[in-house]
């Protein structure tokens, strides 16, 4: 059903589709062995135009650990980019030697682009502060695997909702499953962009709540999904320094909370969740760096139609 598609945004995917991604994930979590060599012979080209370790690496993992192999680069200097080349030429290029592509880009809409050029599926890994579907599906499975549902959760979303793109995504994939609340808990600064509240939860009727007090809905909560004030998002450099440090998850709030509440975060982190936070077993944040991986091997297997 999925073979040969582009993924751009996780929405252009029906809910049986994800599904579909999320148990064959859940498969692989319990029989990874049984997976090990059904990409053989395929080749992944990560391209990724803006810094990442996790996504890269999870790419990576994923086909090495489906047996097929890798090529790319983590740095736009690596490629001919840094000389000039379009972007369309470069995937047309990278098309001839690579069965599947995950592209990182810093200007949103690059990978939908992209996929105007060729025929081999895009995953998109990232574009500027728009989408990172895969991540939304790491979170899916990681909420899907400990809670043992996507449905009927308060999930409070913390920081930078502004800039944040794996909290776009992540709003717009839950609200199309039954039940979710939000609360939206972050400086006026960094609030949710106009278009996710009008356009995804108004829209779709969904339940939410906008403050700037955590502690206050701490006790409410069956997901809090924390994120850093990325400075990289910032064209003034005093407005990153005032606002980074506007909320840090610790110990004491913690205690606020209910006994079978997670906590997740993309990573990396910087301060927003103090390191004894680790030590609580609530503290999920890598274990879904690992379902991370299981998701993208997923993936990987239903665009490449080599699953099971």
């Amino acid at each position: 059903m999925l073979k040969g598609k582009h993924l751009i945004d996780l929405n252009e995917f029906t809910t049986d589709e994800v599904d579909e991604i999320l148990g064959l994930a859940e498969k692989m979590v319990n029989n990874p062995l049984d997976y090990c060599e059904i990409a053989k012979g395929r080749i992944l080209a990560t391209l990724f135009f803006e810094p990442s370790t996790r996504t890269r690496l999870s790419f990576e993992a994923a086909m090495l650990r489906l047996g097929g192999q890798i090529i790319g680069f983590s740095s736009p200097d690596a490629s001919s980019t840094s000389k000039g080349e379009s972007l369309s030429d470069t995937l047309r290029t990278v098309a001839a030697y690579a069965d599947i592509i995950a592209m990182r880009h810093p200007k949103e809409g690059a990978p939908r682009l992209g996929a105007k050029f060729i025929d081999a599926p895009i995953i998109n890994a990232g574009d500027g502060g728009h989408q990172h579907p895969t991540q939304t599906l790491t979170d899916m499975l990681t909420i899907k695997s400990i809670k043992g549902t996507v449905s009927g959760l308060t999930i409070g979303v913390c920081g930078d909702l502004k800039f944040g793109r794996t909290v776009h995504s992540l709003i717009k994939a839950f609200s199309r499953y039954p039940g979710n609340r939000f609360i939206l808990i972050s400086p006026q600064e960094l609030k949710i962009p106009q278009y996710i509240k009008t356009q995804v939860l108004e829209k779709g009727n969904i339940e939410f709540l906008e403050t700037e007090k955590i502690d206050e809905v701490m006790g409410e909560l069956d997901i809090l999904y924390m994120t850093r004030v990325q400075k990289e998002r910032f064209f003034n450099e005093e407005d990153y320094i005032r606002l980074k440090d506007s909320y840090i998850l610790d110990r004491d709030k913690m205690a606020m909370a209910k006994e079978d509440m997670i906590v997740l975060h993309p990573l990396p982190r910087v301060n927003e969740i103090s390191y004894e936070v680790d030590e609580d077993e609530r503290a999920c944040y890598f274990k879904q760096v690992e379902y991370g991986m299981y998701a993208r091997m997923a993936l990987i297997a239903k665009l490449l139609g080599v699953d099971k």
